[in-house]
């Protein structure tokens, strides 16, 4: 009898004034939410002492939850220059936090984490979030007010409905194509 695997997924939604954090267990073909939440950056003025807390908070995340994987959303292109550099490096010091634990980093945007949880690209805060609710059972009292934490929470799930699907780098545009490019495999 195989021992059915687990898998720890931890997923962060960088921010620099409120960074949110879910944490999801995956056992076999099943997953739960083991923890949300944010951390709150908002009091602190200096932003060189913010990243300095992401890293502090972010390994303490890890150090609690054990995390196999990181999942992190990337940063959207703006019009902000400046609001996407200190985004970037909000989420560069969390990636710092994972490579000294030796965790693995996958990086999803925006747009495929709302259609992997809604179906929908252009799906508010609110829908995703409703949406993890329902799909992983969450009780009212188990959410926090910040959405940043349940965005987090649809970066782990995300990651977590990519685990079965092996990438390719072939871009198949359809059967034919397909059959045309693995001319030796059998339907």
């Amino acid at each position: 009898m195989n021992p059915v695997k687990e898998k720890i997924i931890l997923g962060i939604d960088p921010g620099t004034n409120v960074m949110g954090y879910g944490v999801l267990k995956v056992t076999g073909t099943r997953a739960e939410m083991v923890a949300l939440g944010v951390i709150d950056m908002r009091k602190i003025s200096d932003p060189y002492l913010k990243l300095g807390h992401i890293f502090q908070r972010v390994t303490g995340i890890i150090e609690s939850y054990l995390p196999d994987e990181l999942a992190i959303e990337a940063p959207f292109f703006g019009k902000n220059v400046q609001s996407m550099l200190k985004l970037g490096r909000a989420q560069g010091v969390a990636m710092a936090a994972a490579i000294s634990r030796d965790i693995p980093i996958h990086e999803y945007a925006p747009l495929k984490i709302k259609m992997a949880i809604t179906g929908n690209g252009a799906a508010s805060k609110e829908q995703v979030a409703g949406m993890l609710q329902r799909i992983l059972q969450i009780k009212d009292q188990d959410l926090t007010p910040f959405f940043d934490a349940t965005d987090a929470l649809g970066v782990a799930y995300c990651h977590y409905l990519q685990m079965g699907r092996p990438t390719t780098d072939k871009g198949y545009r359809g059967w034919k194509d397909f059959l045309q490019k693995n001319p030796t495999r059998k339907v």
